[in-house]
């Protein structure tokens, strides 16, 4: 594989199939190992690492929504449900049935795509609007009623799960810090994040985008599209389970105040400024609205004491923020960050010859 000045050329078809395709972007690959595996955790401190854990949980939390809009056509706005379901599955296989907390992630994961199947249903029947209010209503029968009123009361706790220190462990490992919770966040996003890379490049992933691009015209060409509606959703609800089974490691209590409809609404608005269909887009939404609202806090802190109006209204103003920014992003950037990255790269890719 040799370099030209418009890009890179391929001889066989494994070249052009691979994953990293030159070994200038392994090496950027390598680069971003060692940024995320030694150069945070040893140099950033205790800020940088909480603010990453959050990162690496919006990043998890987006690929299943990332997966039914952008790649699959299915629009939702209850995918918090999903997480909800994965924490509190987990949650409750470690506290009243002692099982190890990777073994309980998973059940987690499986129990949350079991439950987006059963959400799902409805989308062989339905499309857009209609699609949306199933949504909606797997977020408030899940977490409003089931979890709040039932699941939340098991063994007289009320509304919350305390989780005693030295609960979460993997084998001799007892997570109990943020620089713990980094490094299983750290191998959990990438090892989902390449799983879904991997499927959307297979015979089912080329099936979910072409349900998304026309339903009709890819249940002509003999694609089953209930089946694949449905695997998406299970793939989505699996993705978030586990996403939710790994924030408890972050908590000290669980409870459904975690889950609120907000957190759905935030999943899609992270995929909207980030890219919708791209993998990328999730990644950089994720950076980019955590990171937004993380700038708000250093600018509205120091501004507490002078008026302290100011910080008791942070959370409306997070919600303006986030507002605001969707806006901005659907006038001025349609297509995302993830597009804009892709530009980029191709300004580069393309020199001297770019347009």
């Amino acid at each position: 594989m040799s370099y030209l000045p418009c890009g890179v050329y391929h001889e066989v078809y494994r070249q052009d199939h691979a994953f990293w395709q030159t070994k200038f972007v392994i090496g950027k690959m390598i680069l971003l190992g060692v940024f995320i595996f030694f150069l945070i955790p040893y140099f950033g401190g205790l800020y940088a690492i909480s603010v990453t854990n959050l990162i690496f949980y919006t990043i998890m939390g987006a690929l299943g929504v990332q997966l039914l809009i952008g790649y699959c056509g299915q629009v939702t706005l209850g995918h918090a449900a999903f997480l909800a379901v994965g924490a509190y599955t987990s949650t409750l296989l470690m506290l009243q049935l002692n099982v190890p907390y990777l073994v309980s992630m998973l059940i987690a994961g499986l129990v949350a795509g079991v439950w987006g199947i059963l959400f799902g249903l409805p989308s062989a029947k339905v499309k857009g609007f209609y699609l949306i209010m199933t949504s909606l209503a797997a977020q408030f029968v899940t977490v409003e009623f089931i979890l709040t009123q039932y699941v939340s009361q098991i063994g007289g706790r009320g509304q919350a799960f305390s989780l005693p220190p030295g609960t979460i462990t993997i084998g001799p490992i007892v997570i109990d810090n943020d620089t713990k919770v980094y490094y299983l966040g750290a191998i959990l996003t990438i090892l989902l994040t390449m799983g879904l890379a991997n499927l959307l490049r297979s015979k089912v992933g080329r099936a979910w985008v072409a349900i998304r691009d026309n339903d009709i015209a890819a249940e002509a060409m003999g694609i089953n599209i209930i089946t694949y509606k449905l695997m998406a959703y299970f793939v989505a609800g699996f993705i978030g389970g586990i996403a939710g089974a790994f924030w408890v490691s972050n908590l000290a209590a669980l409870s459904p105040e975690h889950f609120q409809w907000f957190w759905s609404l935030w999943l899609v608005g992270v995929i909207l400024i980030g890219g919708v269909g791209s993998i990328y887009g999730t990644i950089f939404g994720s950076l980019f609205m955590v990171l937004i609202l993380e700038a708000l806090k250093f600018i509205v802190i120091p501004l507490a004491p002078l008026y302290p109006e100011i910080g008791m209204k942070m959370m409306s103003l997070k919600d303006a923020v986030f507002g605001l920014a969707i806006v901005v992003f659907l006038i001025y950037e349609p297509n995302g960050l993830a597009y804009r990255w892709w530009q980029t790269k191709n300004y580069f890719n393309l020199w001297p010859f770019s347009y």
